[in-house]
């Protein structure tokens, strides 16, 4: 059994800022990272949400991130603390 490509999460709403702030439309940024229009849309407002590792540095390339910024990916959700046990009640003399 084969298994999955790994996939990065994306922040669709970071990259559309950083889209923004550049002054880039959607139709021009997905043709320098090649992919359609519609796609980077549906990462922008979140109805996709991961990308493959070449498609994800070539978006980070095509808004002038370096390598090592992480502004475009999606913070892990934070790990929920195990709930505490019930006090244990004394039993009564």
């Amino acid at each position: 059994m084969q298994r999955p490509s790994p996939t990065y999460p994306v922040d669709g709403t970071a990259v559309r800022e950083l889209r923004m702030r550049s002054g880039i439309g959607i139709p021009q940024l997905a043709e320098r990272v090649g992919i359609t229009a519609s796609y980077l849309s549906r990462i922008e407002v979140g109805t996709r949400r991961r990308m493959r590792p070449a498609t994800y540095r070539r978006l980070r390339s095509a808004l002038g991130l370096p390598p090592d910024d992480t502004r475009i990916l999606a913070p892990r959700p934070a790990v929920p603390e195990p709930p505490s046990p019930p006090p244990t009640r004394e039993a009564p003399s």
